[in-house]
């Protein structure tokens, strides 16, 4: 299985770039994973909230084939402890995907149209984050993920 994270906008600072590079280095071990970065939606400043969601939703839907299971980072989601989230990607894996695609939106979230596409919603935390702070979280788990998947020692129980 393959594992993509689309996100809106590109990381501005540094020093979190260079922690999530360090655990998509990690990543690398356990599974195929990329991270795509959508370009903000230009003159934004000068659209609605619907207009912005609507044009970030197209980016994000081009970026998405019919196989692909489509889950958004949603602070409505469902909410996993760190070992529930690997037991969720386990379940993902075992059911034959070949890719799955977790999706960071903007900063107003998610269109309609990317809502209905979505096989599914988790949520972080119900804390609000920075979408920058989201990504390196994001990694984080993954590769806890896939640590407690192989009984690896990172995660503490």
């Amino acid at each position: 299985m393959k594992i993509t994270l689309l996100a809106i906008g590109k990381t501005d600072d540094k020093n979190l770039q260079t922690l999530i590079d360090t655990y998509e280095k990690r990543l690398k071990h356990y599974v195929t994973f990329s991270m795509e970065i959508i370009p903000d939606i230009k003159n934004s400043k000068n659209l609605s909230e619907a207009q912005q969601k609507e044009l970030e939703g197209q980016e994000i839907l081009k970026r998405v084939t019919t196989s692909d299971a489509l889950v958004l980072l949603d602070e409505n989601g469902k909410t996993f402890s760190s070992v529930g989230f690997s037991e969720y990607l386990q379940k993902k894996m075992n059911s034959g995907l070949k890719n799955l695609v977790f999706v960071i939106g903007g900063p107003y979230g998610f269109s309609q149209a990317v809502y209905q596409k979505a096989q599914g919603k988790v949520s972080l935390s119900s804390m609000t984050f920075s979408h920058q702070m989201v990504r390196l979280f994001f990694v984080e788990q993954l590769y806890r993920a896939f640590t407690i998947l192989r009984n690896e020692p990172y995660h503490h129980r």
